[in-house]
């Protein structure tokens, strides 16, 4: 029997549950990640039905801490399009489910000047919606300038080693 390495990978891929729905590119360019967290979300029906359906928008969104827990602010989630009467607001805040040490550690890194939470990507693990937040420190437009430059030269070069073959 013939060992495929890039079928095992693609088993645990889909044998960890997890599925990519959105990727928040913009924080990426825009801020340093210093930390990642996992959190859950707490969603009304229809939002988790629209999220399914790709309409969810990171645009804008981010974390807010009120009276030790955080919420999900700006976040568009579109208006599930076979919802009733019972449908969702759009922009409503969202209260994320994390655990009390990991609220305690951001509310006080928070706390810190020019640290804050944004939003990194949701996916979907085992059947549930996660959303990646990450604790973020904002770029200078130099480093903004330096990351362009050396995704530029990356690009240039696989470019160059791939015509070499």
């Amino acid at each position: 029997m013939a060992f495929i390495p890039f079928m095992i990978s693609a088993m645990s891929k889909n044998s960890a549950g997890e599925r990519a729905l959105v990727t928040n590119r913009k924080a990426f360019h825009a801020y340093i990640i210093l930390e990642r967290f996992e959190a859950g979300v707490s969603l009304a029906g229809t939002e988790v039905k629209s999220i399914r359906d790709g309409g969810l928008s990171f645009r804008d969104a981010f974390v807010e801490m009120r009276s030790g827990e955080a919420f999900l602010v700006d976040c568009h989630i579109a208006p599930y399009s076979h919802g009733n009467l019972l449908n969702h607001e759009p922009g409503r805040d969202r209260r994320l489910l994390l655990r009390s040490t990991e609220l305690r550690k951001l509310a006080t890194k928070v706390s810190e000047r020019g640290q804050t939470i944004v939003p990194l990507r949701a996916y979907l693990k085992n059947g549930r919606i996660k959303i990646e937040i990450g604790l973020a420190r904002g770029k200078r437009l130099h480093d903004k300038r330096e990351a362009i430059k050396r995704r530029d030269i990356e690009r240039d070069t696989r470019q160059e080693m791939k015509r070499r073959r």
